[in-house]
């Protein structure tokens, strides 16, 4: 019972947005906001798809290892609540430097407050 709600979450490659086409279509036709820490552009997906995410993190944010935790921290936000949009979508978040130093929960209650503004959450988490 516990693997299948892990599985569940997981974070898969083809959850990711890696081509350089994806980031721009979602910059030109996806709708935009920006709030806290994040920029946030998106698109509906099929609706037979999963949901997919891509991450940009800029030098001005820090070195290599603060942009590293910088993904990480929003890929996982990411993770945690992927289940609870309202449809698929193709999701391109862009770090901004206010996001150095922060601490888990800040992200990811900026970025659920992002997707809240934008109507793509659900009220309450699935069950």
């Amino acid at each position: 019972m516990a693997d299948e709600a892990a599985k569940s979450l997981r974070f898969r490659p083809r959850q990711r947005i890696k081509q350089g086409r994806d980031f721009a279509r979602l910059r030109q036709q996806g709708k935009r906001i920006v709030f806290g820490c994040m920029i946030a552009n998106w698109t509906p997906a099929a609706p037979e798809t999963a949901s997919r995410l891509g991450v940009v993190v800029s030098s001005k944010v820090g070195n290599a290892v603060v942009r590293s935790r910088v993904r990480r921290l929003l890929r996982e936000s990411f993770r945690l609540n992927q289940h609870r949009f309202v449809q698929s979508i193709d999701l391109v978040l862009v770090a901004r430097p206010s996001i150095k130093g922060k601490a888990f929960e800040a992200v990811q209650n900026d970025l659920l407050t992002t997707l809240r503004k934008a109507g793509l959450l659900q009220e309450s988490p699935p069950a």
